[in-house]
């Protein structure tokens, strides 16, 4: 059987970064999510952190209203982030962990040192009608306390796979299909993003059992120079490509199993 086809979020922050540079009403983060989804993005996502460097709670409201797909909000672990989740209400809400000085997200969120705050943190999340994620490295015991938090889904950090090369690329890519596979057998919905570009996501999509890859950056850089459209439909393609491959792979894999 066919595989559900691999969807697309994209992730529009960087629109913001560029209008909060100068303070401008321009470019439009909401005028960009629209083009994204004309392009064939499945779902949009904007990261509302607490020092508003990008996205702020304006952005967030109306792309609530506006949106034909769905959003995903990312957001910290914080009452102020679940108020505002709580009165929106977006499709979609990923936790991850948050510091200041970051220039962008380093790492999953430890869901077995927090565990409590964040279970609690799922319980009111669903209660308002949004769907949880949360955010974590590819590793079996944050995997287990995400089942065991009560989050329907994870997002897989993707960005040691990213930064590494060689040898060391291949063994991070091991190590997040086994996390994928771990979480398919405990009922979760495996998404996976962070550091992902047109030179490397293929070999991911190409992971059995991935729901969803949330792709921001490269997407809006490469728009500078060939559109924000074209920048979205060029890594659809890529990312259905890749799935295709791995469905080719695996069986492949299967016949040759049963040949001996």
């Amino acid at each position: 059987m066919h595989p559900p086809r691999i969807l697309l979020g994209v992730n529009i922050d960087h629109i913001a970064t560029l209008r909060q540079a100068r303070g401008t009403r321009y470019p439009d983060p909401v005028q960009a999510a629209l083009l994204a989804e004309e392009a064939g993005a499945d779902g949009i996502t904007v990261h509302l952190r607490e020092d508003r460097r990008h996205i702020q709670e304006r952005d967030v409201r109306l792309l609530a209203e506006v949106l034909n797909t769905r959003m995903n909000l990312e957001m910290a672990v914080t009452e102020e982030m679940l108020t505002l989740a709580e009165a929106v209400r977006p499709a979609h809400v990923c936790l991850v962990p948050e510091k200041r000085e970051e220039l962008t997200t380093e790492g999953g969120l430890d869901v077995v040192g927090g565990f409590a705050a964040i279970a609690a943190a799922c319980t009111r999340l669903a209660a308002a009608g949004c769907e949880v994620s949360l955010f974590i490295d590819p590793e079996p015991s944050q995997i287990e306390a995400a089942a065991k938090a009560g989050a329907p889904v994870i997002e897989l950090h993707t960005g040691a796979y990213a930064e590494a090369s060689g040898e060391a690329a291949r063994q991070e890519h091991e190590r997040i299909a086994a996390a994928a596979e771990l979480a398919d057998e405990l009922g979760l919905i495996v998404n996976a993003g962070h550091g992902l570009h047109y030179h490397n996501v293929e070999a991911i999509a190409a992971i059995p059992g991935l729901h969803e890859l949330n792709i921001g950056h490269a997407i809006i850089a490469r728009s500078l120079f060939v559109g924000l459209k074209e920048a979205v439909a060029e890594m659809k393609r890529l990312i259905i490509a890749g799935q295709e491959a791995g469905f080719v792979a695996a069986l492949d894999a299967h016949d040759h199993d049963h040949e001996h």
